[in-house]
């Protein structure tokens, strides 16, 4: 259908308006149309070297190692091999650009190739793919559904129309020779605007949003359709939505270029000293020697000597930041992204999909994370709407027990009662049940209600088998529940619904359809029964429904309004449902003015919603309703648990407020213990400061933020998104709805701007894609919204709990090995390398090395690399259970406690101290030291080998101490370390290899006759014991005095915990979604499309065709089949009834 990869890059058209003309590939290519294929990877065969060379020697440290590589092939000034330092640096940059080129190589997607002017074919549940004018459909007036989560996140279906004059190419002929020119607006981000001009067969047609379809919608209960592309690949909508791909990096990358500069300025220090040093000494001491010992050419003075041995000195002294550091990070990074892809309790049974590192070069971030941006629809939900609870005239119904001490009901079985009930309806309430079958009469005209108000369209397939067409999920799981119940909703004309109700068919006429917006917040209809009574019948946001109930209705709205305190306790999303009987006159008066108002050029709108208003009063009050919106398993313990750990969780959705806010609710960010919930939904800017300025000066407590997008565009400008900044990061939560996936984005850049603080956004569709990219980490839930998210992602997972162990565990522990490695890593090699500068006080400055050359190259190769490898990988201080039960450990991350410019002055004053220890210890012992021979023991070699030996002993027990958690790895790495170290140093010196390589191998035996010293093994020892006493010392005072948590929780006896504990405060266990107090209010859950509903379509008979089954002969067939099972029921109908608000149900408990 169209070639298409997930868009990094955003086009800026510079186009002032779009001419496409159809089926003329020729004409549109003269304007240079962006074609549908986006290329998302950063590299070709031609760019990947240099484009990936560039990006690597942005690490200050590969351009450092390159600075030296060429030192290095100057021989006036190298005492050291070049091989020592270009064999690792290419082997550092090899892996990472194989690294790079696999990441860049697998984010890639595919698709077929189209070009603006083409016309496509779509067919149902098929991803649009390119910006579409709908041509023809096969439904009838060309009629299409939509269902638009990939852009707004909304579940419920849309609908768009084609234009007239083309609803009838709807053959491929025709369409082959549609010639018609779209002259439209260029290329932009608005998802919700598209003004142009269809010009056909001299005449000119205006096109509006509503005759498009955008990339990212899902063709739904549409056979087919054909389009024409207007804007492709990077042009489209959702592509101009989208944010431009960054190389992210790790605050921990940016220290450590930070550090790298500091060390190379303190090592061009430590150059000049010893260069002065040198010129100083070769002036009164060298010119001493130049009768037999003169200087090599080109040195003819002590300037130029000192010049030549600074740049020695720099190489010699390279050591402090080796290349091995960046091979290390690399190699460590990929074991905890094998960690996150291996872990079995992130896999998802259910999708078969198990969690995935994306890249490498974000774990120890995850460790950091302070601010979380989560999508709704699909990430904390399900997008399943399941009928819950209700109540009918005062008395409560529940799906389930709420007792979790009693046995749980059975599962009703409605096939036995109603042939036409869904077997996929879910119910445990017997009781309701049960009144319906005995006839009760409010129940009946509750369910009726339910099958009778609702802009639902029905189709049957086969004989029995239905399939609702909703708007909105919440009006099909209403209208399913009423079909299990009985009262079956079969289909509609332009002027009557037919139901079924309890096995007997009922045509009503329908009279007029009130329908819903979002000021209203409530629809209604009118009907007529086959007896020729009237009736209104409305549903709606109980705030607003209750006002126009009849004033004898007050007792029942008190005891229907405890019930919706407790619906709206569990996060449900509740409706009050009312009725009023209308007379003939009463409603010929109304419909005339209802024709009027209809008919009205100027002010329709408003106009209709007074007459609505008018009819809608004196009504009688019903019942209420409860739809569970589900959240994905563990959503509500999971963000208790993540704010629990100071991370601060925003959500963003497309979604409109009273959905938002229910899911607040559900899933526990928003509770009824909070101070108050602010609602910013002022549309000019002034109104919007206000009601900022208002909620900073009222913040006292808990609260939380509601803020819509079109407050939201107006909170972001300059000189507002200071305040807006400072009021929502005060608030426990914030909730953004009706947002773009642009504004998603720029949230999300606002937060990092202003509070330097380390992001992470999560979501499953491609309207989050944009702040998927923008936040330092991207989490993509590979849900049912397709997998462009994924694709955009650092990370990816199934569901959105796996995010706690994601972050408490492996963010954790990535953080924490890092921090340790780095730690240790800067403390072995200033350890080893300031050895030679003090040294080099002692040797007259002549860059002369302590250790031969064989120690330098293997130190961090071999002898000192695989313990920190180890460390680095597999050390934890907790076990993982007690990183979950205890949140509060996840606070040092957040603060940069564990390695930070302190922290580094730290250990690299500790290494300092431990070179003057492994220097000064031998070189005062062995200078005045004698063999058991008497022979002294003060030479060059024997000095070298002591120290050597010291070193890699000293750092040894160093990282044993540093080890938290040892494995078989760990003891194997570390003690194999210093055999390796030995058995190396004595086949270096031994005869053997001199024989062999007798120019490489000088000082046959020397290891030998040192190590049978007991001097030199005294001289270790005391060595060993001056560097290690100091740190156990400050490591058992820093215990008692000032423990950190996680220190406490070592020490305490292991012990089955008795519950979840909860920032450090043990708690019992707390069952899913009962986190939290019930709210002592209500809240509308009204959740119905955000623009008009089907209303207007259903009664003008656009959207009706002839049902495939002849409903007449079905139901003949199926006329007292089950109705016989029931008791027997009062024979007078509700509609006769007149005590109807007085009636109760004794019966029902």
């Amino acid at each position: 259908m169209c070639c298409l990869s997930h868009s990094c890059v955003v086009c800026v058209s510079p186009e002032e308006e779009r001419r496409v003309r159809a089926n003329d590939r020729e004409y549109n290519e003269k304007f240079q149309y962006a074609s549908n294929c986006i290329v998302t990877s950063k590299y070709n065969v031609i760019t990947f070297l240099p484009v990936n060379l560039f990006e690597q020697f942005q690490e200050v440290a590969n351009t450092y190692f390159l600075f030296l590589l060429i030192l290095q092939l100057i021989p006036q000034i190298s005492s050291l091999s070049w091989f020592t330092t270009i064999v690792p640096l290419v082997l550092v940059l090899s892996i990472t650009a194989v690294k790079d080129a696999t990441d860049d190589y697998v984010s890639k997607e595919k698709w077929m190739n189209v070009r603006v002017g083409d016309i496509i074919k779509l067919e149902n549940n098929q991803f649009v793919a390119a910006d579409l004018l709908l041509l023809s459909s096969s439904e009838p007036h060309s009629l299409c559904y939509i269902e638009t989560a990939e852009l707004d996140g909304e579940t419920n279906m849309k609908v768009r129309q084609s234009l007239s004059v083309t609803a009838e190419l709807g053959d491929p002929n025709s369409l082959a020779s549609f010639d018609g020119e779209v002259v439209c607006e260029p290329p932009n981000n608005k998802l919700d605007r598209f003004c142009g001009l269809l010009c056909w067969r001299d005449c000119k047609y205006p096109l509006s949003n509503h005759n498009m379809l955008l990339r990212g919608c899902v063709l739904r209960n549409t056979e087919t359709c054909y389009g024409l592309v207007i804007f492709a690949g990077p042009d489209t909508k959702l592509m101009q939505n989208s944010g431009r791909t960054k190389f992210k990096r790790t605050s921990i990358d940016r220290l450590m270029n930070t550090l790298v500069l500091w060390i190379f300025g303190f090592m061009v220090c430590m150059g000049v000293i010893l260069a002065v040093g040198n010129a100083v000494w070769e002036r009164e001491v060298g010119s001493l020697f130049q009768s037999y010992l003169a200087w090599d050419l080109p040195v003819d003075n002590f300037l130029f000597s000192a010049f030549l041995s600074f740049w020695s000195y720099v190489i010699i002294l390279n050591t402090v930041v080796p290349i091995s550091l960046y091979v290390s990070v690399e190699v460590i990074r990929l074991g905890h992204s094998y960690f996150i892809n291996w872990d079995r309790k992130m896999f998802c049974p259910q999708c078969n999909t198990a969690a995935e590192a994306r890249t490498t070069t974000l774990n120890e971030e995850l460790g950091q994370v302070e601010y979380i941006f989560s999508d709704k629809t699909g990430t904390l939900t399900q997008n399943i709407m399941s009928f819950s609870k209700c109540s009918i005239n005062g008395h409560f119904a529940n799906h389930h027990l709420d007792d979790p001490e009693e046995e749980w009901e059975e599962r009703l079985d409605f096939s036995s009662f109603n042939p036409l009930a869904d077997p996929d309806f879910c119910y445990y309430d017997n009781g309701l049940l049960k009144s319906v079958k005995l006839g009760d009469l409010h129940s009946h005209e509750f369910f009726r209600l339910l099958s009778l108000c609702h802009t639902v369209m029905s189709e049957e397939k086969k004989e029995g088998e239905l399939m609702y067409k909703a708007q909105s999920p919440d009006e099909g799981a209403l209208v399913t529940a009423a079909r299990n119940f009985g009262f079956v909703f079969r289909s509609r004309t332009p002027g009557t619904v037919t139901v079924t109700e309890l096995g007997r068919p009922v045509t009503y006429t329908l009279l007029a359809i009130l329908d819903f917006n979002n000021i209203r917040k409530r629809m209604s209809v009118i009907v007529r029964n086959p007896e020729g009574r009237i009736r209104l019948y409305c549903k709606g946001a109980d705030t607003l429904l209750f006002e126009r109930l009849h004033s004898s209705n007050n007792h029942l709205v008190n005891i229907t309004t405890d019930h919706l305190n407790e619906y709206a306790g569990d996060g449900l999303r509740t409706l009050a449902l009312a009725y009023r009987d209308l007379s003939e006159e009463q409603w010929e008066e109304w419909s005339e003015r209802h024709r009027q108002a209809d008919r009205a050029t100027d002010c329709r709108e408003d106009r209709l919603a007074d007459i609505y208003e008018h009819i809608e009063q004196d009504m009688m009050l019903l019942g209420a309703t409860a739809i569970e919106d589900k959240l994905q398993e563990g959503v509500p313990e999971t963000i208790a648990i993540l704010s629990l750990a100071n991370i601060k969780i925003w959500v963003l959705t497309g979604d409109k407020q009273e959905t938002a806010v229910n899911i607040g609710y559900s899933c526990k960010m928003l509770t009824g213990d909070m101070t108050e919930v602010f609602i910013i939904s002022g549309n000019t800017v002034l109104s919007v400061r206000e009601e900022l300025r208002y909620s900073n000066y009222s913040i006292s407590g808990e609260f939380a933020l509601v803020i819509n997008g079109h407050s939201l565009a107006h909170a972001l400008e300059a000189d507002m998104e200071g305040e807006f900044v400072s009021t929502a990061c005060v608030c426990r939560a914030v909730i953004c709805c009706r947002v773009t996936p642009l504004q998603k984005a720029l949230v999300v850049e606002l937060i990092k701007k202003h509070k330097k603080a380390v992001t992470l956004a999560i979501g499953d569709g491609a309207n989050d894609v944009s702040m998927i990219k923008t936040a330092h980490i991207g989490v993509g839930i590979s849900g049912q919204e397709g997998i462009q998210a994924v694709l955009a992602s650092d990370y990816s997972f199934s569901q959105f709990r796996f995010l706690q162990r994601l972050l408490l565990v492996h963010g954790r522990w990535s953080y924490l090995r890092m921090c340790r490695f780095l730690c240790y890593f800067f403390y072995k090699n200033f350890a080893f390398t300031m050895v030679h500068f003090w040294f080099g006080f002692f040797c007259g400055f002549s860059a002369q090395t302590v250790y031969d050359q064989y120690f330098i190259t293997l130190y961090n190769i071999v002898y000192t690399s695989l313990p920190v490898l180890a460390m680095g990988i597999f050390d934890q201080d907790v076990p993982e259970q007690r990183s979950l039960e205890y949140p509060k450990l996840y606070e040092p991350g957040q603060l940069n406690l564990l390695f930070n410019k302190r922290e580094f002055f730290i250990c690299i004053t500790q290494g300092i101290y431990t070179s003057v220890v492994l220097f000064f210890v031998p070189y005062a012992i062995l200078s005045h030291g004698t063999q058991g021979t008497g022979e002294p023991l003060a030479d060059y070699q024997t000095f070298a080998v002591t120290t050597a030996t010291a070193l890699v002993i000293v750092v040894s027990v160093q990282i044993a101490l540093d080890t938290g958690y040892w494995t078989a790895i760990n003891h194997f790495f570390v003690w194999g370390s210093v055999g390796s170290f030995f058995t190396i140093m004595l086949a270096m010196h031994s005869q053997t290899l001199f024989s062999i390589f007798p120019n490489q191998f000088h000082f046959v035996g020397s290891a030998q006759s040192t190590l049978v010293q007991p001097l030199v093994w005294l001289t270790i020892v005391l060595a060993t014991v001056i560097c290690i006493v100091p740190v156990l010392a400050f490591r058992f005072l820093k215990l008692d005095l000032k423990p950190q948590l996680s220190d406490t929780l070592v020490r305490q006896k292991t012990r089955k915990p008795a519950g979840r504990c909860m920032g450090g405060v043990r708690v019992g266990g707390v069952p899913e979604g009962r986190l939290g107090a019930r709210g002592g209010f209500r809240r509308s859950g009204y959740a119905f499309a955000h623009q008009e509903g089907f209303g207007e379509l259903i009664t003008s008979g656009k959207n009706m065709r002839l049902s495939s089954l002849a409903l007449a002969n079905f139901a003949s067939r199926h006329s007292s089949s089950w109705i016989d099972t029931l008791n027997p029921a009062p024979t007078a109908p509700l509609w006769f009834r007149h005590d109807y608000t007085i009636y109760t149900m004794d019966h029902m408990s």
